[in-house]
């Protein structure tokens, strides 16, 4: 029996609602995870759906096995549970035999337990190995890597740009200066020299100093945005006609891709905009159900504090 996790879904509620399984029965969970959304949904489903989980980390795979079977057969939907990267959506899905599905789920960022786990190195709480690696059997590069070997520019580049780290420069600075006394390895030593780097002034605002440092690194060592654009654009090729496609997420990098890449096949004209009329005949392929991005509640806040970042969008294919 594999160890059971305490993993609270985000949304829920609202999730299960948009994605109508009822009428949409070949449903995917992009992002698995410990099944906190697929338990629901698979109830929804029924003996005659079908649902495909997909999850690069093999810890989860595992309790979402167990947890998803648990359900009495009679009950329960098919099951395809694949490990794998949803930037690899299409070779995933084309591994199950399928034409289409009929509706996806996908919940961005990181699982709590992997937020958890010391030694997976991405919590600026605990101290542990500077890993980050999503998927540590394939992957190589590794925040210590980049930490320990990118210079100052690169540094800065991707602290400023998948964080928006005011002090990405100075933080910069002070790794590369740091780095010369001895390798940083550890979480704890790479909190020690953001908090120095940052005056202690703005220390005193905004939440832990190193949270936005240490969500850079993760992006970069997992290419997280190209992934997920990746992951969207193969999701609506695959969308049956009237499938839903719905995406949580956490941070305003992944929010700006989500609601880009849906506003794009929403939009599909490329007219210059002085003519009248279209005339490049580029028909809509998405339909946004959600114009603004749906939040939790307060309630749910209270309950899951780490639903505070959420956001959800949703569109319907055409």
């Amino acid at each position: 029996m594999t160890r059971e996790y305490r993993h609270i879904p985000v949304l829920l509620t609202e999730c299960i609602d948009y994605l109508d399984l009822d009428h949409h029965p070949i449903f995917v969970d992009a992002t698995l995870g410990f099944a906190g959304h697929s338990f629901e949904a698979a109830r929804k489903l029924g003996r005659d759906g079908l649902l495909i989980g997909i999850d690069q980390d093999e810890v989860a795979l595992a309790s979402a096995t167990e947890k998803l079977e648990s359900i009495p057969a009679a009950d329960r939907p098919e099951l395809a549970l694949l490990r794998g990267n949803f930037g690899d959506l299409d070779e995933l899905l084309c591994s199950c035999e399928i034409p289409g599905i009929d509706a996806i789920l996908f919940d961005l960022g990181v699982s709590s337990v992997q937020i958890d786990t010391q030694l997976r190195g991405f919590s600026f709480k605990e101290n542990g190995p500077l890993d980050m690696r999503m998927d540590p059997g394939k992957q190589t590069l590794t925040a210590e890597e980049i930490v320990n070997t990118y210079n100052a520019a690169d540094l800065t580049r991707i602290i400023r740009a998948y964080s928006d780290e005011k002090w990405a420069s100075r933080i910069a600075d002070f790794i590369v200066k740091a780095r010369a006394d001895a390798p940083i390895t550890e979480s704890g030593q790479l909190v020690d020299v953001i908090k120095a780097a940052i005056p202690a002034s703005a220390r005193r605002a905004g939440g832990h100093p190193a949270k936005r440092t240490f969500q850079a690194l993760r992006i970069e060592v997992n290419s997280e945005l190209t992934v997920l654009r990746r992951g969207l654009d193969a999701a609506v090729r695959w969308l049956n006609p009237g499938g839903m496609i719905v995406v949580i997420s956490y941070h305003s990098l992944e929010d700006r891709i989500v609601k880009d890449t849906f506003a794009s096949f929403a939009n599909r004209c490329t007219c210059p905009p002085e003519l009248p009329v279209c005339v490049c005949e580029k028909q809509p392929i998405l339909d946004l159900v959600t114009r603004k991005p749906q939040l939790p509640t307060p309630e749910e806040i209270a309950r899951n504090p780490r639903a505070r970042s959420a956001k959800l969008r949703i569109a319907q294919k055409r």
